[in-house]
């Protein structure tokens, strides 16, 4: 036998014209050598080869490993090219035979909470075949939950705006006069005063808002004009202008008005100090008005001067958004001390009925600590529905509109909508007294 690339031994292949090169390629062994890829399952049975008349086995390429013996068990996976091309060593009349690799079949596996056995499943196409009522998975929605973001959104927005008008939300026996007050900035007092009044107005409530900051955000937010030479608050607080003359009606939002701010009620706080009944201006606007409203919101500047204090002279509620940060809480015990001050000397009817957490981010833990604070020592006071941070929220206002109109199927309209829907049903159980 020669090492030349050829098996030319007639001891070994019976004759010497009979030679097999070792790039031959034969069913079973490509010429790419032991790396080879097995047949798959479905393709054409390989045709038995008989060996050559003298009996002599095919030899074995000298690449391919040997196959394992019977006492190491059965091979797991594909048999190796040595295993599907075993010669008879030992017998020469046995022949040699080529056999297809047969995929093994995985046992039973755990899946969706139960044992399932994959060698019972038929193969069918997937979406083909009758499906098997018995299983169901884990993960498989709902009817509830079966319905796409996109159909709950506008079913939430349907449900906020309410096209027909109906009186969804119920009335208060009497005029609730609701202060939006706290002394430090940024914490949602306007934002809350405006999406509160357009979700009750919204729902059949007759609602007026009047807007006590000199900064005029309440005007802006509800599509009110409020420059320089507007009749505004300031008219009816100097100069004892009925309440009835500077309300303006609110475009788009029916049973909503709403008694703008300009810059002129900057100086009021210097001019109201030589008035008389200073404390009382704003009651006393209020109570003349002829009309009938179910709410009045008064929205409040950051501060504790005179205009706040009119503000809580002419409420009977006190409203408090609370930011879900720490400075937030550390002003709100002055603010409650005031809030008893004006109790006791110039409005007993005062009480803080509502407090609504604002701004929460369920992300950090410092927004849990100060809603598990406040809830702990307010108690029922606190509304249930809390407002998260939320861009449409921001985005409304730079389009005139409140988030109620401008995106009603956001998370923000969406909880502004829980909050005065909250709000409507404490003031029908328990009546607020009129002034």
């Amino acid at each position: 036998m020669h090492d030349d690339g050829r098996y030319d031994d007639p001891r070994v292949t019976g004759s010497a014209g009979d030679s097999v090169s070792r790039e031959t390629d034969y069913p079973g062994w490509a010429a790419r050598g032991p790396s080879m890829t097995p047949s798959p399952p479905d393709c054409d049975p390989v045709v038995r080869r008989e060996p050559p008349a003298t009996g002599a086995a095919r030899p074995v390429p000298p690449e391919t490993a040997a196959p394992r013996s019977a006492a190491d068990g059965p091979r797991v996976g594909n048999p190796s090219a040595a295993e599907r091309v075993a010669p008879a060593r030992g017998n020469a009349a046995a022949p040699t035979r080529f056999e297809v690799a047969v995929p093994q079949q995985a046992g039973p596996t755990e899946e969706s909470g139960r044992v399932t056995d994959t060698t019972a499943i038929p193969d069918v196409p997937y979406g083909r075949g009758e499906a098997d009522d018995t299983y169901v998975s884990r993960e498989t929605p709902t009817r509830e939950e079966d319905d796409p973001p996109l159909a709950m959104e506008a079913m939430r927005a349907v449900q906020i705006l309410n096209p027909s008008g109906e009186v969804t939300m119920p009335r208060p026996e009497r005029t609730r006069v609701m202060c939006v007050a706290n002394q430090k900035g940024g914490v949602g007092k306007t934002t809350t005063t405006v999406n509160l009044a357009v979700a009750l107005a919204l729902h059949g409530n007759r609602v007026l808002v009047v807007d006590l900051d000199p900064q005029g955000n309440a005007s802006t937010g509800l599509n009110v004009p409020h420059h320089t030479g507007i009749p505004d608050v300031y008219d009816c607080l100097i100069n004892g202008v009925p309440l009835e003359d500077v309300a303006q009606a609110v475009e788009g939002i029916p049973n909503l008005w709403c008694v703008p701010a300009t810059i002129d009620l900057a100086g009021a706080e210097i001019e109201l100090v030589s008035v008389v009944a200073r404390e009382s201006r704003l009651s006393r606007a209020i109570t003349g008005y002829p009309g009938h409203f179910d709410y009045i919101f008064v929205d409040c500047p950051p501060s504790l001067g005179l205009l706040t204090v009119n503000a809580l002279v002419a409420a009977q509620e006190v409203l408090i958004p609370i930011q879900c940060e720490y400075y937030a809480l550390e002003g709100l015990n002055q603010l409650i001390n005031n809030i008893n001050l004006v109790r006791q000397h110039l409005n007993p009817r005062l009480e803080v009925s509502t407090i609504l957490l604002t701004m929460y981010d369920r992300r950090t833990r410092l927004a849990d600590a100060v809603e598990q604070d406040v809830r702990n020592h307010f108690g029922d006071k606190v509304l249930q529905a809390v407002i998260p941070r939320n861009v449409r929220v921001s985005e409304a206002p730079s389009y005139g509109q409140s988030v109620m109109t401008y995106d009603p199927g956001s998370r923000g309209a969406t909880s502004y909508f829980e909050a005065a829907q909250e709000i409507a049903e404490r003031g029908a159980k328990a009546p607020v007294r009129n002034a």
